[in-house]
């Protein structure tokens, strides 16, 4: 499992996020400098149709109905981030998306000629894609999202031995004219060196969501401690509670630098259920 773990890819693909990173940090930081002038901030509830407008710069406080997240405009899009070693969108050899079968929202079996089934607590992800233009968020309907993560003991399929010819916890869903996607799925674990997250990539059209190279944005959700902590004391996620104690938001390579755009709204319980979601501008 060491060669899962490894998340250090090299210069070569470290040196764009560092200078995305730089980019976001500076822009933030002149908003903040410029917040008590009057800095717009635009809140988008996902329980609503249309866009709301405010005028402050703080995140409203808990998610609106439907346990659905908030976005501000002041913040930006959605962080860039690495689509990690296991992304199986042919940056890093096997390409899913090329596949027959991954236009689907149940992520928990393999499709084709694999029929394997993730075990776990299961979830509903919901996402909302929104278009931001300046001050204007709309949603973007007709777009593609493709979403994985790992299993339960921390296994990427595609990738780790044990699961190589399983394409589970991997899927491409549509937007609707609301801009929403949602899958079904199982609780990832956590495992060393990583906080607990899911991966995605937003591009335009269905059509476009057959390479890595059409996409719009890749990025990352974060999920809860408290709820992670609950998940991590069932059945199958054993390694995910000592995984889990030694790291933190702040110490993780990805979240450490701002996660506040990035963390998952989770309402639910490990007997029902969990909904997980997140609003997405990009």
């Amino acid at each position: 499992m060491e060669e899962l773990e490894d998340h250090d890819l090299g210069l070569s693909h470290d040196l764009p996020r560092i200078v995305e990173r730089n980019k976001r940090m500076g822009r933030r930081g002149m908003l903040a400098v410029f917040g008590a002038a009057g800095v717009a901030a635009l809140a988008v509830s996902c329980g609503t149709d249309e866009p709301e407008t405010v005028t402050s710069s703080s995140t409203r406080g808990g998610p609106p109905a439907g346990g659905e997240t908030s976005v501000q405009v002041a913040d930006g899009e959605i962080p860039e981030e690495t689509a990690g070693p296991y992304p199986g969108d042919g940056s890093n050899g096997v390409n899913v998306l090329a596949e027959s079968g991954v236009v689907r929202s149940d992520l928990t079996t393999s499709f084709g000629s694999a029929s394997g089934v993730a075990e776990g607590v299961p979830v509903t992800i919901r996402l909302k894609v929104l278009d931001l233009n300046g001050d204007d968020a709309t949603a973007m309907a007709g777009a593609a999202v493709y979403l994985w993560h790992c299993d339960r003991e921390g296994r990427y399929s595609m990738y780790d031995q044990e699961i190589a010819d399983e394409n589970y916890l991997r899927g491409v869903q549509e937007t609707d004219a609301d801009g929403r996607v949602e899958f079904t799925s199982i609780f990832p674990a956590c495992y060393d060196g990583r906080w607990p997250h899911m991966h995605f990539e937003v591009y335009r059209s269905l059509d476009d969501a057959t390479s890595y190279t059409n996409k719009l944005r890749t990025s990352q959700l974060a999920l809860p401690q408290d709820v992670c902590e609950t998940v991590y004391a069932t059945e199958g996620y054993d390694t995910s509670v000592d995984n889990l104690a030694r790291v933190s938001l702040d110490s993780d390579n990805v979240f450490a630098d701002g996660h506040s755009l990035q963390m998952a709204a989770v309402t639910g319980s490990v007997d029902s259920g969990y909904t997980i979601s997140l609003n997405v501008p990009v």
